[in-house]
């Protein structure tokens, strides 16, 4: 009953930010691209967020394995809040505006992936070692209705900008998130995820090989989507779509809800395909190589001016379903993976290679969309998917494990 408890108040905080979260990046991004902002110059004002989420991760694990889970989820709702205070303050005529909202980014970076980090790290604490199943399905209901509520985000964001303006709209947040931090504060044991033994810094290098694996295809793998997801898709639509901004934040919000409904439904998606068994390395070239080849067929029907809008716009919610389902289980392999008694550095320094496809995917979002249009995010995000199921292929399989007994996937290096 505890565990329940505790997985609900996790669950819920993380919800909470994840809202803001989304609406934070539509804001920023249609404010922005609204005072004339080059598409370069808009994922500049991201860089910072995603290369503190860097190492916040290679961090933050360390630090929740020392002081508890707790601390470092509180940490991120305080310096959430912090943030969307700072940037309710800003005046776009300032000399130094982009350096400050590149800042206040740097902060919403840290807070995401501390509380990113505590939430799914206190899944594993919540659940005993011999229930894999169990934990896959908690996993996709947390990821995936994480998702969900981000996209709820994007949607709120854009309304919020229409209707609040930008200032206004980060105000309202800001006190939405203080509420939610003041609750977990008091309701969240602090004990969760704490360790009794004290690992040195020097641990989040020590890494299994499986993990090792899993990280490198999980930076391609969400470099692939923020190619086209950050800067290319939504400039495209008010651009050359004409789309308002509700319109893009809508589009927006349904295709990261849809993704995230899809996650929580992986675990009963795959059941056949796994045939009752936990998913492995298999499942995730699979899945890597159909979303190479739906985005390559996305990019082709650019290229050839093959209705340009509707295969977008079909394309991205087939891309979305399937990365669903690749995101959701590689949540689960981490998990899986990790040792129980390194669970929050193993999984910090799998989510530091996530910040890391993001710093890269951002970045070249914009600079693909400058250069190449649309077709140039989209090519790219072709490649790196193909990289990914490649990568893949060095993920171990069930019946490797099965035909090796004393191949222990979850073992950490000494």
């Amino acid at each position: 009953m505890n565990s329940l408890r505790n997985y609900v108040i996790v669950t819920g905080a993380y919800w909470s930010f994840m809202l803001t979260d989304g609406a934070l990046r539509m804001l920023v991004l249609l404010f922005f691209h609204q005072l004339g902002y080059s598409p370069v110059e808009l994922a500049s004002l991201f860089l910072l967020y995603e290369f503190f989420g860097i190492i916040t991760n290679l961090v933050g694990g360390w630090l929740a394995h020392r002081f508890g889970l707790k601390s470092t989820l509180i940490a991120g709702l305080i310096l959430q809040s912090g943030a969307i205070l700072m940037l309710s303050f800003l005046d776009a005529t300032w000399a130094l505006a982009v350096p400050f909202v590149m800042a206040a980014q740097a902060l919403s970076g840290i807070a995401k992936d501390l509380t990113k980090m505590s939430s799914k790290t206190a899944v594993k604490f919540l659940i005993p070692e011999d229930e894999s199943s169990k934990l896959f399905s908690w996993v996709a209901v947390l990821t995936g209705s994480k998702n969900a509520i981000k996209g709820a985000g994007f949607f709120l964001g854009a309304f919020l900008l229409d209707f609040c303006g930008f200032e206004s709209g980060l105000q309202i947040m800001a006190g939405a998130i203080a509420l939610v931090l003041v609750t977990s504060l008091i309701l969240l044991p602090r004990e969760i995820g704490k360790a009794k033994d004290k690992k040195k810094l020097k641990s989040i290098f020590s890494q299994s090989r499986d993990i090792n694996i899993l990280s490198l295809t999980r930076v391609f793998l969400f470099g692939a989507r923020d190619i086209w997801f950050v800067v290319g898709v939504p400039i495209f639509m008010t651009t050359v779509m004409k789309w308002s901004f509700t319109q893009v934040g809508s589009f927006m919000a349904v295709w990261v809800i849809l993704y995230g409904i899809i996650q929580t439904l992986t675990p009963k998606l795959v059941q056949k395909r796994t045939a009752g068994q936990k998913p492995d390395g298999r499942l995730a070239v699979e899945l890597a190589v159909l979303l190479c080849v739906i985005m390559g067929i996305m990019a082709l029907c650019i290229y050839k001016d093959f209705h340009p809008e509707t295969s977008l716009l079909v394309g991205l919610y087939i891309f979305g379903i399937l990365f669903a389902i690749n995101s959701s289980i590689h949540s689960f392999l981490i998990l899986d993976y990790a040792d129980q008694g390194k669970t929050a550095i193993n999984v910090g320094f799998y989510y530091m290679a996530n910040a890391v496809g993001r710093l890269v995917g951002t970045l070249l979002s914009g600079l693909l969309f400058q250069v190449g249009g649309l077709l140039g995010c989209l090519t790219g995000s072709a490649v790196f998917l193909l990289i990914t199921a490649l990568i893949s292929l060095k993920l171990p399989l069930a019946e490797h494990k099965k035909n090796n007994p004393d191949l222990k996937t979850n073992s950490s290096p000494s």
